[in-house]
C-alpha cells in the first residue's frame, strides 16, 4: 500500500470514529432528556395523587362548593392525560387555576386551616411543588444541551444524517404562571 492510501484510510477511520462518538453523544443526551421528562412526570403524578386528598379535606368543610371540586377533578384528569411538554404546560396551567380556586375556598374556613391533617397535606403539596420545579429545571437543562448539540457544526451533520430532532422545552405559558403558587391556609 502506498503512503497516500494509508493516509486516506487513516483520515476515514478518524472521521468514522468521530461520527460514532457524536452519534453516541446524541443518543446519550436523548436518553437523559427522556429520563428527566419521566422525573418531571413522576413528580407531577405524586402531586396528582395528593390532590384528591386536598379536595376531600376541603369538601368536609365546604360541601356547597361542588363546582370548584369538579373543576379541580377535571383539570387533574386533563393533566394526567397530557403527553407532550406543550400539552403538559396547558394542562398544568388549568390545574393551577383550579387549585387556586380551591385554596380560596379553604381560606374561608378557619377550622379547616387549623386541621392537622390538612396542614400536613399543605406541607406535602409545598414540598412537591419544589420537587416539580427542580425536575423541570433539570429537564430544560438537558433539553438545552441536546438542542445545542444538534445545532452546532459539525455535530449538526451527524444529527441530520441520523434524524435527531430538537426536543420541546417545558415553559410557562404566561407571566401569572411564573409566580410561585401560594399554598397558604
Amino acid at each position: 500500500m502506498s503512503l497516500g492510501v494509508i493516509i486516506v484510510l487513516a483520515v476515514l477511520a478518524v472521521v468514522l470514529l468521530w461520527a460514532v462518538a457524536v452519534y453516541n453523544r446524541f443518543v446519550g443526551l436523548r436518553v437523559r432528556a427522556e429520563e428527566s421528562w419521566r422525573d418531571v412526570d413522576t413528580q407531577l403524578k405524586r402531586r396528582w395523587d395528593l390532590i384528591p386528598n386536598v379536595v376531600e379535606a376541603v369538601k368536609g368543610y365546604a360541601t356547597h362548593e361542588r363546582e370548584v371540586f369538579e373543576r379541580v377533578t377535571q383539570a387533574r384528569a386533563r393533566a394526567q392525560s397530557a403527553a407532550t411538554p406543550k400539552e403538559q404546560e396547558a394542562a398544568e396551567a388549568q390545574l393551577r387555576g383550579a387549585m387556586l380556586n380551591l385554596f380560596a375556598v379553604a381560606e374561608a374556613y378557619p377550622e379547616l386551616k387549623a386541621n392537622e391533617g390538612f396542614l400536613q397535606l399543605q406541607s406535602s403539596l409545598g414540598e412537591l411543588e419544589d420537587a416539580i420545579q427542580k425536575s423541570r429545571r433539570y429537564y430544560n437543562a438537558i433539553v438545552r444541551e441536546f438542542n445545542t448539540a444538534l445545532q452546532v457544526f459539525p455535530g449538526s451533520l451527524v444529527a441530520g444524517i441520523f434524524g435527531f430532532k430538537p426536543r420541546e422545552f417545558f415553559t410557562l405559558e404566561d407571566e401569572a404562571q411564573r409566580e410561585a403558587p401560594k399554598v397558604k391556609f
